[in-house]
């Protein structure tokens, strides 16, 4: 059973993880659309992803994640597990910052340029890394 759980989790966190890269580049080329057609596709894309795709997957891997540990709770006293929780804490603040940002397009009150969301978009490739390592080195 524990095998089936920790699937089903890392599939989730793929598909979150597609969802996260994704939806910030939506962003960039959104900042950068000027026809009204354009834009209203965007939004469209934007609120597709973040309610269709986004927000299941990121349920589906914290809730898988949680399930791993009420099986393996020894987990809970490990550092590494504990500073991948806490990037983990940080992933789903920038998820509902993502929300916001969602929310500031579809208001068309977008206020930042394309450069600054091709930045922002980099900040979960850090995160990914890092719990990679955290969950397969177990660096301490």
């Amino acid at each position: 059973m524990y095998l089936w759980i920790k699937a089903f989790h890392i599939v989730a966190i793929v598909t979150w993880f597609a969802a996260i890269f994704y939806l910030p580049r939506l962003f960039v080329y959104h900042a950068m659309a000027e026809d009204r057609t354009g834009i209203e596709r965007f939004k469209t894309m934007e609120r597709k992803l973040y309610r269709g795709i986004m927000n299941p997957s990121a349920i589906a891997a914290i809730g898988f994640g949680i399930w791993l540990l009420v099986l393996v709770p020894e987990l809970l006293h490990q550092w590494w597990m504990l500073v991948k929780l806490a990037l983990v804490a940080l992933l789903v603040g920038y998820h509902l910052y993502c929300g916001r940002l969602l929310r500031q397009f579809a208001d068309d009150q977008n206020t930042r340029s394309h450069k600054w969301y091709r930045v922002f978009n980099e900040i979960p490739v850090l995160v990914l890394v890092a719990v990679v390592i955290l969950a397969v080195v177990k660096p301490f």
